[in-house]
């Protein structure tokens, strides 16, 4: 069983059990009037007021962002999620270090293609370079950047003795020159539009035939988990793509789609 088809079921079992406790103690009665502080509440159902809080804050993280999910298929989260981690520091931090999740089996990917001596490597939209750093200790003689918004939490030493340089900007207005573009869970995050836009930016400063790594789900081709492409709907209005959607999107941004696997698709710039 792989470990992050354990953790889903572990996830699941945790947060089931978590509700039926809430909803015994009645503390969506407790809540009938409107808002309260943790500490009347479990002044009123009987419950140890730390423990209750930290059910609550696990059940806040598991189904906030989902609780306004409609059948348009639309963005419910109240405003732009992105502007709202800028202004959250330590929200963008926890951010950043989930994005390390599942990392190893990226570098597999990534590690398994062919590269180059000198090559350079920019990661668009790389949060705190981790992904850059595993590659370049597997893939000596590459050059490298990452790509983010400045408020990224990042390690500046462990980048510069891996030889990565960071970068701040928006991939939305400009990438640095290179010969591979990586985006690692990056394009799923945003709605066909916006992805389109990311990918043109590439196109416009890249090298002629420099390559797109795409480590992305392939729906049709890949496992992946039906809650997280809710989850995705829920907070950036965006989805999970079949093949014949990358393929659209690629077109779009006039990239040529070569390779398409289970979780990585290779494309060429003109």
């Amino acid at each position: 069983m792989s470990e992050t088809l354990l953790w889903q079921l572990m996830r699941g079992a945790l947060a089931t059990r978590t509700t039926a406790v809430v909803a015994e103690l009645g503390v969506a009665d407790a809540l009938a009037d409107g808002p309260r502080t943790v500490a009347e509440i479990s002044e009123e159902v009987g419950a140890d007021a730390g423990t209750l809080d930290r059910y609550l804050r696990a059940l806040a993280g598991e189904f906030g962002a989902a609780g306004s999910l409609d059948a348009r298929g639309e963005k419910t989260f109240d405003g732009d999620f992105w502007e709202w981690l800028a202004d959250h520091p330590r929200e963008r931090a926890l951010f950043d270090l989930a994005m390390e999740d599942g990392k190893r089996l990226r570098v597999d990917r990534l590690a398994g293609i062919e590269w180059h001596e000198g090559e350079t490597v920019v990661d668009v939209g790389g949060g705190n370079g981790s992904l850059l750093v595993e590659l370049f200790e597997r893939r000596a003689g590459l050059r490298g950047v990452v790509l983010d918004l400045p408020e990224t939490v990042r390690d500046e030493q462990a980048l510069a003795a891996a030889g990565i340089k960071f970068v701040p900007g928006s991939f939305f207005q400009r990438v640095p020159r290179a010969d591979t573009y990586i985006l690692g869970t990056v394009l799923h995050n945003w709605p066909d539009e916006e992805a389109a836009a990311i990918l043109r930016t590439i196109r416009s400063h890249a090298r002629p035939g420099a390559r797109v790594l795409v480590l992305d789900w392939v729906v049709d081709r890949a496992d992946g988990s039906p809650w997280l492409d809710l989850l995705g709907s829920a907070l950036y209005g965006a989805h999970e793509r079949t093949e014949a959607e990358w393929r659209t999107l690629f077109d779009a941004a006039g990239l040529g789609l070569e390779a398409v696997g289970e979780r990585l698709l290779q494309a060429t710039c003109p």
